[in-house]
């Protein structure tokens, strides 16, 4: 009876991949393509006891408002057709007294960067093998950051949150996400081209274990004059849990005798 090699993976929590193969002896004759080894399927069981040599994020995060430091952030420096088209979204929202039109739905989610910058709302870290995912209350969202070794799709679909690929530096997450929807706005009015590339470094505070920092750089060769570099900090609690979030639940917005609909405001 002939002996053949069987590929087995095995991911371990710490973001890395442990691979390794059986060779046939030197004696066996070589396998016939009938007999050829299926692939091992993706996901194999992985090492959760691994989990634990990575840091505590339990609980619940909530975003400081304003982050602390003092001065006000940092905000994307635009260029070309996007610093126009910016140019022109204030105008009409100081032109209409803050109500302007709105591209699609104001119930989608507003996508990277955005998502780990919704204030009322908080988020969650779930550590799994090979994978941290950011839960979110708002819009009930998530975002999967493989840490199991794999690049970027070659060809990838754009999606809200982008395709994010991550691995530990002690006890820092680097992010690294590209392939994000030019629906998701930089801030408010603000676009972007489908070059956009964010890289996170996300850590606790060195003097506050409490206190969870983002760093944030984004560069966009056709939309940004220069990298947008920012960092959010958050509060954990370790009380709270996240809520459903269900948008289109009594989605409603107000029509008026000519059938035009907007908001209401007290005068």
């Amino acid at each position: 009876m002939r002996a053949i090699g069987l590929a087995v993976v095995v991911a371990l929590g710490a973001g890395q991949a442990l691979q390794c193969q059986a060779v046939p002896p030197a004696s066996s004759a070589p396998t016939s393509a009938a007999s050829t080894v299926k692939p091992v399927p993706a996901y194999p069981k992985g090492h959760y006891t691994a989990l634990n040599t990575l840091p505590d994020w339990g609980g619940v995060w909530i975003l400081n408002r304003p982050v602390p430091g003092g001065g006000p952030p940092q905000r994307p420096v635009l260029k070309g057709q996007y610093l126009k088209d910016y140019e022109t979204w204030q105008k009409e929202v100081k032109d209409k007294g803050g109500e302007v039109a709105h591209r699609g739905s104001y119930c989608l989610p507003p996508g990277m960067p955005g998502i780990m910058g919704v204030a009322q709302y908080p988020m969650e870290f779930l550590f799994t093998p090979g994978r941290v995912t950011t839960h979110h209350e708002a819009w009930t969202q998530w975002r999967n950051i493989y840490t199991d070794g794999r690049a970027h799709p070659a060809d990838l679909d754009a999606t809200f949150q982008g395709d994010s690929i991550g691995h530990w530096e002690k006890d820092t997450l680097v992010v690294d996400t590209v392939g994000i929807k030019t629906a998701a706005a930089l801030q408010n009015g603000m676009g972007h081209s489908d070059k956009l590339h964010i890289v996170e470094r996300i850590h606790l505070a060195k003097d506050d274990p409490e206190t969870l920092v983002d760093e944030m750089t984004v560069e966009d060769p056709e939309a940004l004059a220069q990298p947008w570099q920012h960092a959010l900090t958050y509060k954990r609690s370790r009380e709270l849990q996240l809520l459903e979030f269900e948008c289109a639940e009594n989605d409603r917005n107000p029509v008026d005798a000519e059938g035009k609909t907007g908001f209401t405001r007290d005068e």
